[in-house]
C-alpha cells in the first residue's frame, strides 16, 4: 500500500497537467479495457515422467531449460528406472539443479546444495569434534549408489499431498523408503540422525507455512519447496531448490 501511494504522489502532477486531444507527450493514452483475472493452471498435461525428462536432456531445441538436470544424473547413477515417475496417485519430490549443487563461477566451486551439506568423508573420526575431516562432493558417483537410491525413494511420497491437503500442522506421510535404511559412512549423511542418516521409519513430515507470503510446503521442519503444486496426469510434483534432509527432527520433550 505505501508503494502505492508513494507512486501516486510521484505522478499526481500529470493530471494538472494540460492535455491536447488524446495524447499526453506526443504519446496517445491507453483505451480503457476490462481486466480479466486468470489463475495459473496448475495441471501440466503430462506425467511426472515426462516433466522430468521435458526439463533435465540438453538437445540441440533445449539448450537452457534444464532445471532437472542433475536430479535426472543422480537417478540414471542410482539405477532407477524413470518409469517409477509414471506410478498412479504419489507425490514426487522433485530437485531443482541448486538443490543438488549451486556453482559459483568466481570461485569456480559448487558453494552449496546437498553436495556440501552432505560432503564425503576423507579420514577417521576426530575424537574432539566426534565428526571426520570431508570434502565437498563433485560428482554424484562420489557417494556410494545405494545411498543415491535410498535418498531418491525418499522423495517419492505414497498417496497425492497438495496445498488442498497439507495442513497446517506437521502431517507424517510415508515413503518409498525401506524402513531401517542406514546411509554409509562415505558422506557426512551417514553421521546425521544418531548415525543412520535415513528416516528409519521411511516417513517424511509435510506443513503449510502460513507466515510466508508463497504459503511454501515445508518438508520436516527445514526446507521450504521452491514452487509446487503441479498437478500431473498421474501425480503431485513440488519442486525444492535447496537440501533436503532425508529424516524428520526430532522432537523437543
Amino acid at each position: 500500500m505505501n508503494t502505492i501511494r508513494l507512486i501516486l504522489k510521484r505522478y499526481a502532477f500529470l493530471l494538472l497537467l494540460p492535455l491536447s486531444g488524446c495524447t499526453l507527450f506526443d504519446m496517445e493514452l491507453q483505451k480503457k479495457y476490462d481486466y480479466e483475472h486468470k489463475t495459473l493452471d496448475p495441471h501440466i498435461n503430462i506425467t511426472a515422467r515426462e516433466f522430468l525428462e521435458s526439463r533435465s536432456y540438453e538437445s540441440a531445441t533445449n539448450t537452457k531449460d534444464t532445471v532437472f538436470k542433475w536430479m535426472r544424473k543422480g537417478l540414471d547413477y542410482a539405477g532407477i528406472d524413470l518409469a517409477a515417475y509414471e506410478k498412479q496417485g504419489m507425490t514426487f519430490i522433485f530437485l531443482h539443479n541448486d538443490a543438488v549443487r549451486v556453482y559459483d563461477s568466481k570461485t569456480k566451486k559448487t558453494s552449496a546444495g546437498l553436495w556440501v551439506d552432505f560432503p564425503i568423508v576423507t579420514g577417521p573420526v576426530n575424537p574432539t569434534t566426534g565428526l571426520p575431516p570431508t570434502r565437498i562432493a563433485e560428482k554424484w558417483e562420489d557417494y556410494p549408489k545405494e545411498d543415491v537410491k535410498n535418498f531418491f525413494l525418499y522423495l517419492m511420497i505414497q498417496g497425492t499431498y497438495n496445498f488442498n491437503n497439507i495442513a497446517l500442522d506437521n502431517m507424517v506421510v510415508q515413503t518409498m523408503l525401506p524402513p531401517a535404511s542406514i546411509a554409509s559412512k562415505k558422506s557426512l549423511l551417514g553421521y546425521f540422525n544418531n548415525g543412520t542418516g535415513f528416516d528409519q521409519e521411511g516417513k517424511m513430515e509435510l506443513r503449510i507455512v502460513n507466515n510466508d507470503d508463497l504459503a511454501p510446503i515445508m518438508i520436516n521442519d527445514k526446507t521450504k519447496n521452491r514452487s509446487g503444486g503441479y498437478i500431473a496426469t498421474n501425480a503431485i510434483v513440488h519442486v525444492y531448490g535447496a537440501t533436503i534432509y532425508p529424516y524428520r527432527l526430532p522432537k523437543p520433550l
